[in-house]
């Protein structure tokens, strides 16, 4: 479960009147009692009344209600388009994980902006290049081994060579040509490498993290001006 939905999970918890102790919420969600600390606090700092009964563990002010999302045509039509566009990419990761969140978020659309935008949707189409198969599905995995700072084992096969086994320091993600890539800091070559999702054949992230190496993709680009060059020769 991700960070905003334990979130809004702790939040339907608190609303249904009970009393929940910190560790209670730890064991359920199965994180420490410390993250529980902090989700805590991110929610009272969003402005939830949350409230703390020494020695029972937390509540929520009576009467608090959780206001609805509400959206206008323009938002709703961008979400749309997201849709369309996530549904034609490579990542099957991707679209699944997009999926679910669109659909959450279409359950609070009032009833005309849901047929508004049935019809948007049916008037508009993404195509891609036929000719261009780059299948990948850890897109969404390795997106969060980026943010979590977690070292990520590879199986890797380079155009006509054979799989290699790395161990990589996840940094940095970007799309070229319908392609994904992952940059990392390779444990093997001791240098920073590039990977194409769509020719990793097995990965696991696992517990293991890493320093944080202040990696900025831009300057990465600036500094390696042959990239494309190279990617394409991959």
């Amino acid at each position: 479960m991700n960070h905003l939905s334990r979130l809004l999970s702790i939040l339907t918890i608190l609303k249904s009147k009970r009393i929940i102790t910190g560790n209670e919420l730890a064991k359920k969600f199965g994180v420490s009692l410390r993250t529980i600390y902090r989700d805590i606090k991110k929610l009272e700092e969003s402005g939830v009344p949350i409230l703390t009964i020494e020695g029972r563990g937390y509540s929520i002010m009576d009467g608090y209600s959780v206001s609805p999302i509400m959206f206008d045509e323009m938002e709703v039509n961008a979400l749309i388009t997201a849709e369309q566009l996530i549904a034609s990419t490579n990542d099957e990761s991707l679209i699944q994980h997009f999926e679910q969140t669109l659909q959450k978020i279409k359950s609070v659309f009032k009833s005309s902006l849901q047929s508004q935008g049935e019809l948007l949707n049916s008037k508009m189409a993404v195509f891609k290049n036929p000719f261009k198969e780059a299948k990948s599905s850890s897109l969404s995995y390795i997106q969060m081994a980026v943010i979590n700072f977690r070292v990520t084992e590879l199986a890797y096969q380079a155009l006509e060579q054979k799989v290699s086994h790395r161990a990589i320091e996840p940094l940095a993600i970007y799309s070229y040509d319908e392609k994904w890539i992952v940059i990392g800091w390779c444990r093997l070559r001791q240098d920073y490498r590039s990977f194409r999702l769509d020719r990793i054949q097995h990965f696991k992230v696992l517990e293991e993290t890493f320093e944080d190496r202040k990696f900025e993709l831009g300057k990465y680009f600036v500094a390696c001006d042959e990239m494309r060059n190279k990617e394409k020769q991959m």
